[in-house]
């Protein structure tokens, strides 16, 4: 690469004495009286940074067109994880209600099944000691 003192070569500085900004020959950069805006000189030399200023339009609309759609799709999954969410809290606390009404049951009920496992424990006891009696003879 030449030594170009628009660009940092034998000229001293990085920027060879130009606003940290510039970008190509043609383009300079210079602060507006300290302030933070920054101003843009073109050479009317260069005539193909009309096409280029042209290209980087339509690019900054596809960028901000896709950054719509990024934003739109990111509120869509926020507004379907909400629901989700609110469905997982409903199923949640209906899982709860139903163990404790199976619960409130098994204790309501709880000694009468007891009492009748007992019984039919005894039954088929009862009728295996007289089954085995009469076959023993």
């Amino acid at each position: 690469m030449a030594a170009n003192p628009h660009r940092g070569g034998a000229g001293g500085s990085l920027y060879g004495g130009a606003a940290p900004y510039r970008s190509r020959d043609g383009l300079s950069t210079r602060n507006a009286g300290g302030s933070e805006e920054i101003q843009l000189r073109i050479d009317p030399m260069h005539s193909d940074l009309d096409d280029e200023i042209t290209g980087l339009t339509g690019q900054v609309r596809q960028l901000k067109n896709i950054a719509q759609e990024i934003g739109s799709e990111a509120k869509f999954q926020r507004d379907f994880l909400d629901e989700l969410q609110m469905t997982l809290i409903r199923a949640q606390a209906g899982v709860k209600n139903n163990i404790r009404k199976l619960n409130q049951s098994i204790i309501r009920s709880g000694n009468n099944h007891i009492m009748h496992v007992v019984l039919f424990a005894l039954v088929c006891f009862f009728i295996l000691y007289m089954w085995s009696k009469m076959f023993k003879r």
